[in-house]
C-alpha cells in the first residue's frame, strides 16, 4: 500500500503547481535558460495546468499575489487561487520503462530460482512457461505489473515476450488485449524474444509476421555461436521486409569474448538499416580492453544503435558463484557510451521472477539503483533523462518524457527538494498526476495472484 500523498490536487479544471523544482534536463525548451539554477541544475517554477494540459511554465514568483504574465492573466485565475505550494518539491515527467518482461513477472512464489544463477533462471522459466503460461495466467500477471507501474508513475512500457512456438500467439494476444485496455493510461510496445537461430526457420518467419500484425518490435537474444552472423543478418532481413524496428538482448555475460553487440552494429551498417535499433544489457563490454571498447563504441555510434542498461537484474545475476562474493557489477559502460553521443536508457527488466527475485516496476527505483551502482552522480547531471526523455525518443514516442507547455499534464511530484533527498528515501508519498488529475497510488496486493501461485504449488494426486 502507498503512504498518504503529501498534497491533494484541487477538484478543478485549472490550477497552479507553485514553487516546484524541475531538473533542467527534463524541460523541453529553454524558456527558463536565463534563470538561476542551483548546483544540481534544478529550475524553480510555477506550472499552470488547465483542462488536463500544461498551459505554461514560468519562473516561480516570490509571492502568490505577484502579477501573472499578461499572456496568462486572462486565461487563469490569480496564482493564489487553486494553487498548491510544493515548497521546493521536485516535479518530474512520468517514467518510460523501455525494457521489461511482463510475461515472466511475479512467478517467483511458484518458481523460485534455487541458486540465483543465469543458467538456472533459464531452466526455471522454461519449466514454468511450459506448464502454466496460458492466456489467463499471462494476462493477470502482466496486468498486475501494469498496475504497479501506473501507480508508481510510469506512462510507457516496452515488454519483451517469450515467443517460441504456440506461446507467441498466446502472449501477443494478451499484449493486444492489454494494450487496448490500458490505452488511456500506459502506452505499450512488445518485442518478441527468441534465440536468433529461430529466425532461420519457417516458424521464425511466421513469428515476424505476427509481430508486424501486432504492431510490435522484432527482437531476440544474440549470443555467440558459429552461426551468429547469419542469424543476425536474417533478423535484419525480416525486419526490413516488414518495416519493423529491432531490439536485441546482447552479451548478457562477463565473458570478454562475447561481442554480439559489435556484430549487430556491423550488420546494421551492412544492411543500411534505417529503423530504430536498440541493444540491451551489453555486460561484456565492461570486461573488455580499452582498444576493444573504443572500436565497439565507434561502431555503435556509426550504426545509430541505442543502448538500454538493466543494472538491477545484471547486478543480481552476473558474477554469481556459490559461496563467493561477486567481484564485478555486470553493468555496461554507460558513461563512456553516453559521452560518445549514444542514446542510453535505464530500465527495470525482470520483476519477481527467476532472473530477478525483487523489484516493483518502479521507474524511480531503477533510476536510483542505476545511479548508485554505476556511479552516475557527483554530479547527476542529465541522467534523469535515462528513465524519461531518452527511452521515449528510443521508442518513437512524441510529447512524452519531458515537461513542456501544451503537452498533457503527466507528472510525478515528490516532497524531496533535491536529488539527494530524492534518492535517500523511497518516496512512498509521491503524487502521480495524469492528464491533470491526481491518481490513486495504492499498489495492488500480492494476494491478487495467490490462486495462480497456490494452484501451481499443489501436489499432483497419486
Amino acid at each position: 500500500m502507498a503512504m498518504a500523498s503529501f498534497f491533494q490536487i484541487p477538484k478543478t479544471a485549472h490550477y497552479w503547481l507553485r514553487n516546484g523544482q524541475v531538473p533542467s534536463a527534463l524541460l523541453a525548451d529553454d524558456d527558463l535558460a536565463l534563470q538561476i539554477t542551483n548546483s544540481e541544475g534544478l529550475y524553480t517554477v510555477d506550472i499552470a495546468v488547465k483542462d488536463g494540459r500544461v498551459l505554461a511554465i514560468v519562473p516561480a514568483r516570490t509571492s502568490p499575489t505577484q502579477e501573472l504574465p499578461s499572456t496568462l492573466s486572462s486565461t487563469l485565475p490569480s496564482s493564489n487561487l487553486n494553487s498548491i505550494d510544493l515548497r521546493g518539491g521536485l516535479i518530474w515527467p512520468c517514467f518510460v520503462d523501455m525494457h521489461t518482461h511482463l510475461d515472466k513477472g511475479h512467478i517467483w512464489p511458484r518458481s523460485p530460482n534455487p541458486n540465483g544463477t543465469f543458467e538456472q533462471a533459464l531452466k526455471t522459466v522454461h519449466e514454468d512457461r511450459d506448464r502454466w503460461w496460458q492466456t489467463e495466467d499471462v494476462y493477470r500477471r502482466a496486468e498486475f505489473g501494469l498496475k504497479c507501474s501506473y501507480a508508481h508513475g510510469t506512462q510507457a512500457i516496452r515488454t519483451h515476450l517469450d515467443a517460441f512456438g504456440e506461446q507467441a500467439e498466446i502472449s501477443f494476444g494478451v499484449f493486444r488485449q492489454l494494450r487496448q485496455a490500458w490505452a488511456d493510461r500506459i502506452q505499450m510496445q512488445a518485442v518478441c524474444l527468441v534465440t536468433l537461430d529461430y529466425f532461420l526457420t519457417p516458424a521464425g518467419e511466421r513469428l515476424a509476421d505476427l509481430v508486424a500484425e501486432s504492431g510490435g518490435v522484432l527482437g531476440g537474444v544474440a549470443f555467440m555461436n558459429p552461426n551468429i552472423v547469419q542469424q543476425i543478418d536474417r533478423a535484419f532481413e525480416l525486419a526490413i521486409e516488414r518495416g519493423l524496428d529491432l531490439d536485441f538482448h546482447t552479451d548478457e555475460s562477463l565473458d570478454p569474448e562475447d561481442i554480439a553487440l559489435r556484430l549487430v552494429t556491423e550488420a546494421a551498417l551492412r544492411h543500411s538499416f534505417a529503423g530504430r535499433l536498440t541493444c540491451g544489457h551489453c555486460c561484456s563490454l565492461s570486461v573488455q580492453s580499452d582498444d576493444e571498447v573504443g572500436q565497439t563504441i565507434g561502431l555503435v555510434k556509426a550504426a545509430r544503435v541505442s543502448i538500454v542498461s538493466l543494472p538491477m537484474c545484471n547486478l543480481y545475476l552476473q558474477d554469481r558463484q556459490a559461496g563467493r562474493t561477486p567481484r564485478y557489477r555486470g553493468v555496461t559502460l554507460l558513461r563512456e557510451l553516453k559521452s560518445a553521443g549514444i542514446k542510453c536508457a535505464i530500465a527495470s527488466d525482470n520483476c519477481r521472477d527467476p532472473f530477478f527475485a525483487y523489484g516493483d516496476h518502479d521507474g524511480l527505483e531503477a533510476f536510483v539503483q542505476a545511479v548508485r551502482i554505476a556511479h552516475l552522480d557527483h554530479p547527476i547531471g542529465d541522467w534523469s533523462q535515462a528513465i524519461t526523455a531518452t527511452p521515449a525518443e528510443m521508442m518513437g514516442l512524441a510529447d512524452i518524457g519531458k515537461i513542456q507547455a501544451g503537452s498533457s499534464a503527466d507528472f510525478v511530484v515528490f516532497k524531496a527538494r533535491s536529488f539527494n533527498e530524492l534518492m535517500a528515501r523511497r518516496q512512498c508519498d509521491r503524487v502521480v498526476i495524469r492528464k491533470g488529475q491526481q491518481i490513486a497510488t495504492a499498489l495492488p496486493d500480492y494476494s491478487e495472484l495467490d490462486d495462480l501461485m497456490e494452484k501451481a504449488m499443489e501436489k499432483p494426486e497419486g
